[in-house]
């Protein structure tokens, strides 16, 4: 199979362009970073897409940056952050498009682990067992659903995108083609799914091992609403729910050293934290290797207030586990102070509207009370991921939802969350 082919080395005067830049970006050397203001917290880091692990403009992640722009994203992130989380090159749908061991198309992830290491970074994995992003030949199989007699077999399984295409889903996460969540063919046994499961998860986690420290196992399997714990996903539709499980069995012996962790969002809502509580105590009461809890932590300016988050993490210590936040933005548009989701297909509804008044005070209250109650927690939460670089490149960027803008200036929300760092009152 073809690979991505990534070049590091740039001519004489994209490296001008690039010093240019950095000098453009980084703040003055008198100015306390995010990762030097909370050093003796938790790690604080970054989603990162294609265009900065290739240091080139290539068109991906729906992000459409000149070469300028991302050089002065990737000195942004080096100064800035200590730790990085891949927007979409570790879902299933990209790094293995086809089914066997010759369907996997490394080169995105490899020059996402690349950077990280180059640079220090502490990197994370994202995702190994999701609804979205999976194409439909993991789910094919023979075994017509429950209730039908007669369906046309599937045609062969293709490729959710060829080798070379960057075409993928959405800035955070999104369905995108094979998606999964709606796939209604002939499916595999549970037997097949499991080993289609375990082969993926020992290639991919075996691959870089010792370098991605964190993964995210199992992503989004709890039900927004009703009294159900997990959504009717195919993961749970052919395998059952012990899924979860078996997944982070397979993550452990691929990787016995990494830290695995359950990721959701939505934890803000007092019903869905009581369902994931539940959940994880019964896996640990099986023995099962969850070892930390990603909160996604897509919030709006209007809520959680620093009381709201304090009894959210105050709930989620109870797991006795390490909290990461995982994905962070706190959206300003007035169609987003509604909701809290995180979940991909509501997402244009809560970016309209235009901004909320005052929107860079109350951005930079919001975030200012969020890392308050992340510094309080700071036994448990080792890790806070800023979903984005900067506005410009955000799955919300008409909520102005990040701590620096378009053109990676630093907001007012920026000092708010310094000043919370340093312990300066003012």
């Amino acid at each position: 199979m073809k690979k991505m082919t990534v070049h590091f080395n740039l001519p004489g005067s994209l490296l001008v362009a690039a010093l240019v830049g950095l000098g453009a970006t980084a703040q003055s050397a008198e100015t306390t970073t995010l990762k030097d203001a909370f050093k003796g917290d938790f790690y604080v880091g970054v989603a990162i897409n294609r265009t900065i692990t290739t240091a080139s403009s290539v068109q991906a992640d729906n992000v459409n940056r000149n070469l300028d722009q991302v050089q002065n994203d990737i000195a942004l992130v080096k100064q800035q952050y200590n730790q990085i989380s891949p927007e979409n090159d570790l879902k299933w749908q990209i790094i293995q498009p086809n089914p066997g061991p010759n369907g996997y198309n490394f080169g995105p992830a490899d020059a996402y682990v690349d950077f990280g290491m180059k640079n220090n970074m502490y990197i994370v994995g994202h995702v190994l067992v999701w609804h979205g992003q999976t194409p439909n030949w993991v789910f094919q199989g023979t075994n017509l659903p429950p209730g039908v007699t007669n369906m046309v077999a599937p045609a062969a399984p293709v490729a959710a995108n060829p080798p070379g295409t960057n075409g993928f889903g959405g800035r955070r996460m999104g369905r995108g083609p094979g998606g999964g969540f709606g796939f209604n063919g002939p499916r595999a046994s549970r037997e097949e799914l499991l080993q289609r499961m375990h082969d993926h998860i020992a290639t991919v986690v075996g691959r870089y091992k010792g370098k991605i420290k964190v993964w995210d196992v199992v992503n989004e399997a709890i039900a927004d609403g009703g009294t159900n714990i997990l959504r009717n996903s195919p993961w749970e539709q052919i395998i059952g729910p012990d899924f979860i499980a078996k997944a982070f069995e397979y993550a452990h012996e691929a990787d016995p050293d990494a830290i695995l962790r359950y990721n959701d969002y939505s934890l803000e809502d007092a019903n869905k934290r009581h369902k994931l509580i539940t959940m994880i105590k019964s896996l640990l009461a099986q023995g099962v290797p969850v070892m930390a809890i990603g909160s996604q932590t897509h919030v709006s300016v209007s809520s959680p207030s620093f009381e709201q988050e304090d009894k959210v993490l105050t709930e989620l210590e109870t797991l006795g586990l390490q909290i990461h936040i995982t994905e962070m933005d706190v959206n300003s548009a007035q169609g987003g102070q509604r909701s809290n989701s995180g979940d991909v297909a509501g997402n244009a509804s809560t970016t309209q509207g235009g901004l909320v008044s005052d929107s860079d005070q109350r951005l930079a209250n919001a975030y200012a009370g969020l890392f308050r109650a992340f510094k309080k927690h700071d036994k448990y939460v080792k890790v806070v991921t800023l979903w984005g670089v900067n506005d410009g490149v955000s799955w919300r960027a008409q909520g102005k939802p990040l701590l620096f803008d378009g053109n990676n200036k630093p907001k007012p929300a920026f000092d708010a969350v310094i000043r919370v760092g340093t312990g300066e009152t003012k």
